[in-house]
């Protein structure tokens, strides 16, 4: 397989790339739906609960408190399948990365085209007068972070109970369509609306990697289950 993914990498200049937090687990950033996953630990609310518009209105500082914990890690660097799809980006094969991530580490990897599906912790800004704010505005504060204007701080994710952005969405959709070859991975496409855009695909090939079976396995022409940072660090030159 890795062989038959070399040559169809090879030929092909319009590959789109469709991520999720399989990408980043090598980087040491924990997923949410995997048995040692987020959403399986025991906090003092369920996960999905503090990670909603709802509970970050109204228990703000315990969505902070969990946030800080959990949601950030800055400690985390590229691995080998975020520097090898930056690669395949510089020699003009990627047309797009499209993810789920929040994390930020294709841009650290040296992407330059990514569709965030969910937005990124590095990117958060003021509920009243919209001013921007970097990482440091987050981890370098306390409690409730505050603007100078003395508005809230929220990160510029997409919480359960928000929309996608809808400029986000338009170009994650259209790269996606006007793909030769789409490669999946490091996703179990269990999440929607994002998992739904691969709907949209028209092209030639597809290519899943992922370590579990997912739903869309039948429609691949390659599926690989071993490591992503492995399989894209030894199949892009």
């Amino acid at each position: 397989m890795y062989e038959e993914l070399k040559a169809l990498i090879e030929k092909s200049d319009n590959i789109v790339f469709f991520g999720g937090a399989g990408v980043s687990t090598e980087s040491g950033i924990p997923d949410f739906r995997s048995v040692d996953g987020l959403y399986n630990q025991k906090y003092k609310y369920p996960p999905e609960r503090i990670l909603s518009h709802s509970f970050f209105m109204s228990n703000t500082a315990d969505f902070y408190d969990f946030y800080r914990d959990k949601m950030i890690c800055t400690q985390a660097k590229p691995n080998k399948a975020h520097i090898a799809l930056a690669r395949l980006e510089q020699q003009g094969k990627l047309k797009a990365v499209v993810t789920q991530n929040i994390d930020g580490l294709h841009q650290a990897a040296g992407s330059k085209k990514v569709y965030e599906l969910h937005g990124s912790v590095m990117r958060n800004y003021c509920m009243r007068c919209r001013k921007f704010y970097d990482l440091s505005a987050i981890t370098e504060s306390k409690g409730i972070p505050k603007c100078s204007c003395g508005g809230t701080i929220k990160p510029d994710v997409v919480l359960y109970e928000e929309g996608l952005d809808d400029d986000t969405v338009r170009k994650a959709v259209r790269a996606i369509s006007k793909a030769e070859v789409l490669i999946i991975g490091g996703t179990s496409l269990n999440v929607y609306p994002a998992a739904g855009f691969l709907n949209y695909f028209e092209g030639d090939k597809i290519v899943l990697l992922n370590k579990s079976e997912t739903l869309f396995d039948e429609r691949a022409d390659i599926v690989i289950r071993d490591p992503i940072g492995q399989v894209l660090g030894e199949c892009v030159l």
